[in-house]
């Protein structure tokens, strides 16, 4: 009874190449607990770029892992890519009800979305008085083609779950970062953090100031360039491959010859982002402390690796590091994969908005 809620309790569903992860958390004053967990390797060649290419098999993924976990929830929150997402400031009048702000921002949407309103799905929320004019308040507008939406809503519907939250991934990051502070100085308050999240073919490097993202950016990089590199070497199947990267038996110049030049990759996409974010606008300046998360955060002494190659102090992210954990959610390895589970713990913790 203790970690009961008002609602029955969103799924977070971060649905990637690799894998299906869904986590369900409950909260009791501000302690937050891992009620379920599970993941799923994603189908082969099922997702391509983020976007679902065959939805009844990342339906059956996404089953799998909700009777995996013992989940009782069957209603989710999934996200889109940030590549596949417009947002944008914009000033309203602050004198408009609410009923009038919904058509009003749609007549401004259409200035800064470059398709066809009728092909895009949208969503507003407004921020509070515009410092610009105060007449005016800020509102902050999202827009994506619809299909991208679609896409996953028919592939929760799938697996027999509702789709009731359709996040955008920064945004989840961001929501996600309040479980970090105990790893940040200050618990990231007056401080600026970089978060570089590791996923299997792409990685996201953000800069939060204030637990505010200020900066966020996409790129093609990740944990399966070095299953491939695997694969090559060691003339194994991806399947294969992938097992023997998390569970090891790999041969003894796998180190030298494979995973440190795959670590040196790693650092060298850290210290390329932190030259574009200062480079992004006036008065940008370093981090003071970097968070690596994802799978490739648990390749050992990675972070010391980055710290002394940036000059910035740089931990291992763990989202659960103050959390609970139910003997369910135990079972299931959860503490294992808690560096890569910081998407899913964003989407998850939209039950308690």
């Amino acid at each position: 009874m203790l970690f009961r809620t008002a609602q029955r309790p969103l799924l977070g569903l971060d649905i990637t190449t690799s894998s299906v992860k869904l986590i369900e958390l409950g909260r009791s004053g501000d302690t937050y607990r891992v009620e379920s967990y599970a993941a799923e390797p994603t189908p082969v060649n099922s997702i391509n770029e983020k976007a679902i290419i065959d939805v009844e098999a990342v339906g059956e993924a996404v089953r799998r892992a909700v009777k995996r976990s013992g989940a009782r929830s069957r209603l989710a929150a999934v996200a889109i890519s940030g590549d596949a997402a417009i947002t944008k400031v914009i000033q309203m009048p602050r004198t408009l009800k609410e009923t009038e702000l919904e058509g009003q921002v749609e007549l401004q949407a259409d200035q800064y979305i470059p398709f066809p309103m009728e092909e895009v799905s949208f969503d507003f929320e407004v921020i509070g008085p515009s410092d610009k004019d105060q007449e005016m308040q800020d509102v902050l507008l999202v827009a994506t083609r619809t299909e991208n939406v679609e896409q996953r809503q028919a592939a929760v519907e799938a697996a027999g779950l509702g789709a009731k939250v359709v996040d955008v991934e920064p945004f989840a990051l961001e929501n996600a970062c309040r479980l970090l502070t105990h790893q940040m100085p200050d618990n990231g308050s007056n401080h600026s953090v970089a978060v570089v999240d590791f996923g299997a073919s792409s990685t996201t490097f953000s800069v939060l100031r204030d637990l505010k993202v200020i900066y966020t950016r996409d790129f093609a990089f990740g944990g399966q360039q070095l299953t491939e590199e695997i694969m090559r070497t060691y003339g194994l199947s991806l399947e294969e491959a992938g097992r023997a990267k998390k569970e090891g038996g790999l041969p003894s110049n796998y180190q030298p010859e494979v995973l440190d030049a795959f670590i040196d990759d790693m650092t060298q996409q850290v210290s390329r982002s932190l030259q574009f974010f200062l480079a992004s606008g006036g008065g940008r300046e370093q981090p003071e402390h970097i968070i690596v998360c994802g799978g490739c955060a648990n390749i050992a002494g990675v972070s010391d690796l980055i710290a002394s190659r940036v000059g910035i102090p740089t931990v291992k992210g763990d989202p659960l590091g103050q959390m609970k954990i139910s003997s369910k959610a135990k079972a299931q390895g959860v503490h294992k994969d808690a560096t890569a589970l910081l998407t899913a713990c964003g989407l998850a913790l939209r039950s308690f908005d």
